[in-house]
C-alpha cells in the first residue's frame, strides 16, 4: 500500500488493473485501517477517473457472491446517497410501489454511511433478515416480486470497509460503486446520483452494459427525483431535464422529504406511506422515482402511464401487500 499511496500522493492515477488489485487487497484484510483511510481520503480530495471506477467496480464482480435469480428480469432502484440531505428513504420505497404494479425488483442496499438510515437499516428495523442464499432470495421474488440484497454479505470489500466509512461519516468512492454491483446483475436499473460529473460517468459505465437505464439527479443536489427543482433525466435514448410538475405533478420543499434522526424514525415514515397516510408531498416523490423506474422497463408506452401505475399500486394496497408478503416470509 504504501507504494500506492506514495503514487497518489504525487498527483497520479491508478490504472483499471492496480485499482482491482488495491481492493481485492483490501477484502483480503492485507492492509491496516491506517492505511485504507489514507487511500479512501485521496478520493476525497481530486475526482476518480473512469479507469480507477472500473478496477474497483472489476474487484468488487470478482469477489462477490452471485445471485442466480433464474432469468427473471429484475430491477434495481438505488441512489449513490451521499448527498446530505437526509431524505426518508425514497428509492427503497419506490421499490415497493415498482413491485405492488408487477415488475420484479432486486433491491441492492446497505446501511447508511453518510445518512441517518440506509435501505438496510429501515429494511432491518422492518423485520427483514438479510440473507444470501439463492433460494430464499428466488422465492421471496417470486411470491412478492422483491428481494433485498444487504450489500456487505455479498461483498467482503465493503464489509472490510463498513467501520471506516461510518466513521469518516463523509461520501466516498464506495457510494459511486454500490449502484454498479448489484450481485444480481439486473436488467433494468434507475440510479440516483448526487451531481452531474457522475451522471456522466455512470452514463459512460452504462452504455457498456446490456442493462435499460436511467440515470436521475436533481439540479439542487439531490440523487432522486425529489420534486424540489428541475432534474436531468438520461436513459439509453439520451437526456433531458424535466420540471417538478412533468415528473410529479407538483412542487414540493425539502422539508417536505425529512427523514427522521434515527433508523426507528426513518422505519415509521416509511410504514406511514406505504400505507397510504403519507403526505400529498411524500407520495408525489414517491410516485416520480416509482414511475420513472416502471418507464425505463419499457413496460409502459409513456411516463405518465407508468406514474399511474405507481398510484394504483399504493393507493391499490398492493405495494403495501408485498412488504407484508415479503416480511412474512422471514
Amino acid at each position: 500500500m504504501k507504494k500506492i499511496l506514495q503514487l497518489l500522493f504525487e498527483y497520479k492515477t491508478l490504472t483499471r488493473a492496480q485499482a482491482k488489485e488495491v481492493l481485492i487487497n483490501i477484502s483480503r484484510g492485507q492492509y491496516n485501517e491506517s492505511e485504507i483511510t489514507a487511500f479512501i481520503t485521496v478520493f476525497l480530495m481530486r475526482s476518480i477517473t473512469i479507469e480507477e471506477l472500473q478496477g474497483f467496480r472489476d474487484a468488487l464482480l470478482e469477489l462477490a457472491v452471485r445471485v442466480d435469480l433464474n432469468g427473471q428480469n429484475v430491477i434495481d432502484i438505488v441512489g449513490t446517497g451521499g448527498d446530505g440531505k437526509n431524505t426518508f428513504n425514497i428509492s427503497t420505497l419506490s421499490c415497493f410501489i415498482v413491485a405492488g404494479a408487477g415488475q420484479k425488483v432486486a433491491k441492492h442496499g446497505n446501511y447508511g454511511a453518510t445518512s441517518i438510515s440506509g435501505a438496510s437499516n429501515v429494511m432491518e428495523q422492518l423485520g427483514y433478515r438479510f440473507s444470501n442464499d439463492a433460494g430464499k432470495l428466488n422465492r421471496e421474488v417470486e411470491e412478492t416480486n422483491i428481494c433485498f440484497l444487504h450489500a456487505p454479505i455479498f461483498h467482503p470489500a465493503l464489509k472490510a470497509v463498513g467501520a471506516i466509512r461510518k466513521n469518516l461519516g463523509i461520501r466516498t468512492f464506495f457510494n459511486m460503486l454500490g449502484p454498479m454491483v448489484n450481485p444480481a446483475s439486473p436488467k433494468f436499473q434507475l440510479v440516483g446520483v448526487y451531481n452531474l460529473e457522475m451522471a456522466r460517468i455512470y452514463t459512460y459505465l452504462l452504455q457498456q452494459t446490456q442493462s435499460s437505464f436511467a440515470i436521475i439527479h436533481s439540479l439542487d443536489g439531490y440523487d432522486e427525483l425529489s420534486l424540489t427543482g428541475d432534474a436531468r433525466v438520461i436513459t439509453n435514448e439520451g437526456e433531458r431535464v424535466m420540471t417538478p410538475e412533468q415528473l410529479g405533478k407538483r412542487m414540493v420543499s425539502p422539508s417536505d422529504l425529512y427523514g427522521g434522526n434515527t433508523a426507528e424514525e426513518a422505519a415509521k415514515i416509511f410504514l406511514h406511506i406505504l400505507q397510504g397516510k403519507g403526505s400529498w408531498a411524500q407520495n408525489a416523490v414517491v410516485f416520480a422515482n416509482a414511475a420513472m423506474a416502471l418507464y425505463c422497463t419499457g413496460a409502459f408506452e409513456t411516463y405518465d402511464k407508468a406514474f399511474e401505475a405507481s398510484v394504483e399500486s399504493l393507493e391499490s394496497g398492493k405495494a403495501l401487500a408485498a412488504l407484508n408478503g415479503l416480511i412474512s416470509l422471514q
